[in-house]
Order: structure tokens, then C-alpha cells, then sequence
């Protein structure tokens, strides 16, 4: 859309005054906005800027000088708070009477309080340091004459053009290892929830290079929806400038809202939504230039050499892929036979072709099959559906092949419920991906276990549907059922196989949330997973999806201790669903370390504790791959209140992260109090699962004497964790986060033996030393605890009974809740 230009207000006087009130007036109009007010903006800079030129160049007695805005000012765009890029040309005359027009002019500036980003130069000089410097090189390409000799500023702009397109196939890949750098180091805008607007992949300098790279004339960018994906990332941050008075490029969480707001736009989410959009047109843009520079390139150097070889032209080699596909110059192109009218299955056929040879599919051939390939009908024919479970199935080369068709709207053609889902952001910052994108990564790491399932093609299709929910109200794997059976007989799964694949969406967090959050030695934990797998077949694709799903996720949705968690969970669901009841758990005999901790506990009156490092998983090495499996911390304590608030408040003290714990009374039959009175009051042992949160282990004996000192109240805990609270609110990266309040429900038929009390909160310093508290405050005893934490939010289950052992009545139960919740907030 063109933008209508609307003069600038003028302003009284070209006095900084003038100019300062003028740009204010101009800032503060609602009805401008985006292009207009950013041109604006520049055209009365350059207004002020043009008089303090000349009248400082009457008053230094300088001639043959110009004044030029290089940079975003220099292609007319300025934002609310964006630098000044100036650069002073002169022709090497009186030094002294250079400096004295270049403070006249930049000091005006500075007593504003405008940024301002200067240089002062000859024309000879400005080339020099354009040749060795490319992001000067890159500047003066938008150089733009404001005032003074203008023949000065025409010269070096003619020059710094010619050189730049002379020196276009040696610049050129050095600007794209300049721009792989910075995406490495600053990520992906399309997927950040804090992103920087100008330097992640995807955003404004991204769409400055391009036009760099057009200017060179070796490639041109696809240019549908470029300009207009730029204007909005520059609207953005011009709404960004004006929320927050500054000059900043990062758009914050705390900021997103008001900046939602300023733009119109319902909230945040949709704000991102935005963003992300114009990112992934940017970012295609990009890989696609790049593309087409490297083929250049190469074939400048090659094809001179192989005409004269064989005395004249050549046609490009051409290598059949599939049937109406081939490979030339290293892209997927549409042989000249093929005819997308007529073969639906077009498409998707390329696309399992180029993913399966690792290729890109040339722009052209996606922009063909866009513009003319037929529907496919519903549901679709076999061949389709294979090509769909091939092009999943070839792993990471999947990536680049799904966002091109997704770029001319194929994917959502072919999956109408993609739209709902594209590029959506997820506000948990445990997710590292949209909610496309992860799709697409979980069946990239699914494709990795297909070789240890009996129907891949069921485990790929479920990896792509399952949360296709995320874009409907409600629990989205409720809403995934659901869309899961209508996508997955579009594409033409017999019924059966339908069945499964709702199953697996239905149900793709049980294994990982039951195996972290309930105690996996109670008959009705593993008897209630095996009545919602229902076959070994689909536990079997269930296990598969769930590793996939945790490790599309993000670092720190998986790990080895998840895995064997999960790994021991299907192991007895499988053992049930083939015919086998869950074994009634038996009080286990202490073993001989606990037993002896037992004894030396009951004999001194105080804690006894010994640490234990677990084993690594098979094949695991503790360096490099993922967390191990923890540390066991065996404690035996005389039987008394607090027991667990304080050894959860001095774990945390020393930064260790709890994941499992159980508790449970120690028989000692024959032993007698330290004191040598008689019987004692018992022992409790405490089972827990550690793992430092950084740097080593404390030591045992450091433990122990902390224990002592909470036990007798002689250490505030309390206090200690507040202070560290206070320290972690402080983190700058969760300055500003909203998190919502705790929520603490009764987990419905969670088990015959305990009433199990799940508890869903911000984590924090000290959190199970406070869940302790009001759980002893409560009066009930907790048999075990099973602690999980993602990001930010912990989600925590504990099995609880009354002072006799039994699980508590429902109104009890719903009361203990309340209070707890109530407690945490």
C-alpha cells in the first residue's frame, strides 16, 4: 500500500527551539503514523539540519562541503528515536575551517539530546574506509544529499555504487557470513519472545541487506510482501519508541501490551503474531537471495571455463527426482513435462522429493504449483498421503522445504487447521519455538525414531497434529481429539488408524506428566494410563511421541531423568495391557544404608543423611549429554513436627532442585531412645532425588549441621529464603513477568492408598519449604512427593493421608486444597 506523503508542520524558527517544539507537534499527532510520520520526521530534520549547515558554512568560510544522512535517515526513515547518521563531505581543504563547520553543526544536535552518529570525510577517504569497513560500505549505499555541494555528494554516491557492484562477488559472501554471525548470536525473530527487532534473523537489517543485495544486481529478492512486511516491523518499533521513551529495538514482555495498544491491535499475542508474520516473509526472502547469490556466483566461475572447453554454450544439467520433478543448478524444479493442473499430488510430491534429496525447491516451481496446482480431493488418494508421511519422515532437511510451501500459502491449502496455528506464539518460556514450528520439530525428531515403531507413518502424522488444539479455547488436547479426526480422515487414514492417531494427540502428555507427577508404584497410576493407551501398539507410539514432543520443546522438557521415568512407566503399563495386574506396592525393607541411618538417628536424637550419586543413563556421558539422573539424599530424622518444611527449606538454601521425595515411618523394633530411657518416638526416612541447580554438590556434613539448626529452630529459614526471593525477583529477565496465581486441586481418582494434592505454581526459592508448612499446618502426612518444573512453573504432586493412613474424604481433601492455595498466595 502506498502511503499518502503529508507535508511536515513548519516551525516558527530553525532554532533548535523551533525545531524541537515542531518534531514534538509531530509526534504527538495520532492521525500520523507508520511511513508518513516517519517521513515526515525526516523531512524536518532535514529542514533544521539544512540551515544549521548553511549558516555554519557561511561562518567557517568552507566551500565545496555536504552534508549526507547515510543509514535508515538516509532512506528517509526515522523513527521516534532512531540516530542521526550524518556524514560531513568536503574536499580536503582548511582542517580548521572543517572542524569548526562540523561542531556548528553537531553540537546544535547534541544539546537536543538527539543520538547522533558522525563522521567527517573527504570523498577519496569515505571510499577507503567503505572498502574496509562493510558496514560503512552498506551505510553509504542509502546515502542521501541534505545540504551544501551537491555535486560532492552525486560524486560519492556514483562511486560508492560502481564499487560496490565491482566488488559485488567478493562483498557479497562476506555480508552473508556477517549476517549468519548475528542470527547465530541474536536468533530468530519469527520465534523469540523478547525479540530485537533490527538485528535478529528476520528484521530490519536482514531487510536492509536485501536491498543491498538488489543493489548489487548479482540477485533480487522475492519482493511480494517484503516492503510491506518491513513498514510493520518499522510501525512496531515506532510504538515501541513511543511506549517506552526510548531508543530500544528489544520488544520486552512488560511492553508488548501497551505497544499492542498503540498499534490497535487486540493484545500481545497478536502483536507477536505480527511481528513473527513479517519475520518469516523477511527471513524466506533471505534464504531465498542467498540462494540465488551462490548460484551466481558459482556459475560465473564455472560455466566461462566449461563453455570454452567444450566451444560453446551449455544447457544446465537436469536430473530426474520424481516423477514431473527434477534437480538443476542444486534447486527441485517442475520438469517441463510436468503439469500442476492436472496432478494434484504435484506438490506434495515435490516436496518429499527436495526434502528427501536435502534440496530447496526453487521460488519459481513453488510459485508455479501456488498459482495453478488443482486441489487435492477428500479424502486424499494414497499417493498423496505417502508423499505427506515421506516429507515428514527425511528429518532436518524437512525444515526448509515446509517453509517454502508454507510461504505461498500451500501448507494451509493442503491443512486448512494450519492457519490457526501459524506462527502463534507460546508464552511459556520453556518452549523454544511457534506452535508451527515446534509441529514441524516434532516430527523432524520423530522421523529419528521411526526405526523403533510398527507404523510410522501414524507416528509422524500424530507428531504434526498434536497440537494443532493450541488454536482453539480450552484444554488443546481435548480440542486436538478432535481436529485430529477430521484431519486425519481428509487425509485418508482408514478408520482404525484414525482412532490411534486421535488417541495420540488425546493423550501426547500423559506419559511424561504421570511419570513425573504420580507415585508409579500405586496400582491405580499405571492401571489408569493403561485403560487410556489401550494396545501395546499405541503405548509403543505414545513412548516414541512423547521423547519427540519434550525435545522439540526446548532444553528443559527432557532430560535422562524424565527418560527413565517415563521409559519405567511404559515398561508396567506395557506388562498390564499384556495381560499382567499392577502388583499391590509392599513396604519395602529398608535397605541396609538406610537401616543403619535408621539405627544412628534413633540412637543420637538428631538427622543422620548420606549422599549418593545415581547412575548415568546407558551410553549417557556425564559431560556433554543431557543432565544425569541425580543425586539420592538418604535422610533418617526422629519423628517430629516440620520435618519436611525443613529439609525442603535447607535444600533450597544450599540451590538444590527437588524432584522426587518420599517419606515414610521407620520400624526399629528393640532399639531405645539416645538417652537410654526406653522406647523412643520413632524414626522417619526421607527418599529424595536431588540434582545442584549449578556448580558441585554441598557436603554431606554442611547438610547435616543446617538440618540441626532448622530442626531446633536456631536457623531462620524463612528469612534466608526471602532474601534470596528478593535476589531472584531482581533477575532483569523476570522484572516485569506477570505470572498467574498458584492453583491447587484434587487430583480425581488419583489413587487408592493417598489422596493425591497437585499443586501448580511460579517456581521459586523455598516453594516446597512453604507447601511443607501449610501442608503440616493442614494435619495430614505426606507419603511422597513428585516435584516437575519447566521454566518458570513448577507443577508438583504430593500423596497425602489423615494422621491414620487413609486417604482423605472428598470434603477434606477440596478444604486442604483451599488452604494450600490460599497459603501460596
Amino acid at each position: 500500500m502506498t502511503s499518502v506523503e503529508v507535508p511536515a508542520e513548519p516551525y516558527e524558527d530553525s532554532g533548535p527551539s523551533g525545531y524541537a517544539a515542531a518534531r514534538l507537534r509531530l509526534l504527538q499527532e495520532e492521525s500520523r503514523s507508520g511511513p508518513s510520520r516517519r517521513s515526515g520526521l525526516a523531512r524536518l530534520t532535514d529542514e533544521w539540519l539544512e540551515a544549521l549547515f548553511t549558516t555554519a558554512a557561511l561562518a567557517s568560510g568552507v566551500r565545496g562541503a555536504a552534508l549526507v544522512a547515510v543509514g535508515g535517515y538516509g532512506r528517509g526513515e526515522l523513527s521516534p528515536r532512531s540516530d542521526l547518521d550524518l556524514l560531513l563531505l568536503h574536499d580536503g581543504g582548511d582542517p580548521g575551517a572543517v572542524a569548526a563547520l562540523a561542531d556548528r553543526v553537531w553540537y546544535p544536535v547534541w544539546d537536543l539530546g538527539l543520538a547522533l552518529d558522525h563522521s567527517v570525510r573527504t570523498p577519496a577517504e569515505a571510499r577507503k574506509t567503505a572498502g574496509e569497513d562493510l558496514k560503512v560500505h552498506l551505510g553509504l549505499l542509502d546515502a542521501r544529499h541534505i545540504a551544501g555541494d551537491l555535486g560532492v555528494t552525486a560524486g560519492l554516491r556514483t562511486a560508492v555504487l560502481a564499487d560496490w557492484r565491482n566488488l559485488a562477488p567478493k562483498r557479497l559472501p562476506e555480508l552473508h557470513a556477517l549476517c549468519q554471525e548475528r542470527a547465530a548470536r541474536q536468533g530468530e525473530l519469527q520465534y523469540l519472545l523478547e525479540p530485537d527487532l533490527k538485528e535478529a534473523r528476520g528484521g530490519l537489517r536482514d531487510a536492509t541487506v536485501l536491498r543491498a543485495v538488489a543493489a548489487s544486481w548479482l540477485a533480487d529478492a522475492p519482493r511480494e510482501g517484503l516492503d510491506a512486511a518491513r513498514r510493520r516491523l518499522l510501525d512496531v518499533r515506532d510504538a515501541l519508541h513511543l511506549t517506552t521513551g526510548r531508543a530500544t529495538d528489544r520488544l520486552a514482555l512488560q511492553e508488548q501490551d501497551q505497544v499492542a495498544a498503540a498499534l490497535g491491535l487486540l493484545d500481545a499475542d497478536t502483536l507477536l503474531r505480527e511481528v513473527y508474520e513479517a519475520a518469516r516473509t523477511i527471513a524466506y526472502a533471505g534464504d531465498v537471495t542467498w540462494r540465488e547469490v551462490g548460484r551466481v556466483l558459482r556459475a560465473r566461475s564455472v560455466r566461462p571455463r566449461l563453455r570454452a572447453m567444450l566451444g560453446g554454450k551449455t544447457a544446465p544439467e537436469r536430473t530426474p527426482l520424481a516423477e514431473g520433478v527434477v534437480e538443476q543448478d542444486g534447486e527441485v524444479v517442475l520438469a517441463r513435462t510436468a503439469r500442476p493442473e492436472r496432478d494434484a499430488v504435484l506438490p506434495l510430491r515435490a516436496a518429499a522429493a527436495a526434502a528427501q534429496s536435502g534440496l530447496p525447491v526453487s521460488l519459481h516451481a513453488v510459485r508455479r504449483l501456488a498459482a495453478m496446482a488443482r486441489p487435492l480431493p477428500v479424502p486424499w488418494p494414497a499417493e498423496a498421503r505417502e508423499e505427506l508421511v515421506t516429507l515428514l519422515g527425511a528429518g532436518e532437511a524437512t525444515i526448509p522445504v515446509w517453509e517454502a510451501l508454507e510461504a505461498e500459502g500451500l501448507i494451509t491449502r493442503l491443512l486448512p487447521d494450519w492457519e490457526r496455528v501459524r506462527c502463534r506464539p507460546q508464552r511459556n518460556p520453556v518452549h523454544t519455538w511457534t506452535v508451527d514450528r515446534h509441529l514441524v520439530e516434532t516430527a523432524v525428531r520423530a522421523s529419528a525414531f521411526t526405526r523403533r515403531v510398527h507404523r510410522p507413518d501414524l507416528l509422524l502424522t500424530a507428531a504434526l497434529l498434536h497440537d494443532f488444539g493450541k488454536g482453539w479455547p480450552g484444554d488443546h488436547s481435548v480440542a486436538g481429539e478432535i481436529i485430529a479426526r477430521d484431519v486425519a480422515t481428509r487425509i485418508g487414514f482408514e478408520r482404525a488408524d484414525v482412532g490411534v492417531i486421535a488417541t495420540l494427540v488425546r493423550h501426547h502428555l500423559l506419559l511424561v506428566e504421570t511419570a513425573t507427577r504420580r507415585d508409579l508404584d500405586d496400582p491405580a497410576t499405571v492401571r489408569a494410563v493403561a485403560d487410556a493407551v489401550g494396545s501395546t501398539g499405541t503405548l509403543e507410539l505414545l513412548h516414541a511421541l512423547t521423547e519427540a514432543d519434550a525435545l522439540a520443546t526446548g532444553p528443559a522438557a527432557w532430560s535422562a531423568w524424565r527418560a527413565s521415568l517415563v521409559a519405567d512407566l511404559v515398561g508396567r503399563v506395557a506388562a498390564v495391557l499384556a495381560g499382567a495386574e499392577p502388583a499391590a506396592p509392599q513396604p519395602a525393607a529398608p535397605s541396609a544404608e538406610q537401616e543403619r541411618l535408621a539405627i544412628e538417628a534413633f540412637r543420637t536424637g538428631g538427622p543422620v543423611l548420606s549422599l549418593r550419586a545415581q547412575p548415568q543413563a546407558p551410553g549417557e556421558d556425564a559431560g556433554d549429554g543431557p543432565e544425569p539422573l541425580g543425586v539420592e539424599l538418604l535422610i533418617a530424622v526422629p519423628d517430629q513436627p516440620g520435618v519436611l518444611p525443613a529439609v525442603a527449606g535447607v535444600l533450597a538454601m544450599h540451590r538444590l532442585t527437588v524432584r522426587t521425595a518420599e517419606l515414610r515411618a521407620a520400624e526399629l523394633p528393640g532399639a531405645v531412645a539416645a538417652d537410654g530411657s526406653g522406647p523412643g518416638t520413632g524414626v522417619l526416612l526421607l527418599d529424595w532425588r536431588v540434582a545442584a541447580e549449578y556448580g558441585a554438590l554441598p557436603q554431606a556434613a554442611r547438610l547435616r549441621a543446617d538440618l540441626v539448626r532448622a530442626l531446633d529452630g536456631s536457623l531462620d529459614i524463612p528469612a534466608r529464603l526471602a532474601e534470596r526471593e528478593r535476589a531472584y525477583e531482581k533477575n532483569p529477565r523476570r522484572r516485569g513477568a506477570q505470572a498467574p496465581p498458584p492453583r491447587v486441586t484434587v487430583a480425581p481418582a488419583g489413587s487408592r492408598l493417598a489422596t493425591v494434592i497437585e499443586v501448580r505454581a511460579q517456581d521459586a526459592p523455598g516453594l516446597l519449604h512453604r507447601i511443607g508448612h501449610a501442608l503440616e499446618a493442614a494435619k495430614v502426612r505426606v507419603r511422597s512427593a513428585h516435584v516437575s518444573t519447566l521454566g518458570a512453573n513448577a507443577v508438583d504432586a504430593f500423596y497425602v493421608t489423615g494422621p491414620e493412613g487413609a486417604p482423605l474424604p472428598d470434603g477434606e481433601a477440596a478444604e486442604v486444597a483451599r488452604t494450600l492455595e490460599g497459603a501460596l498466595r
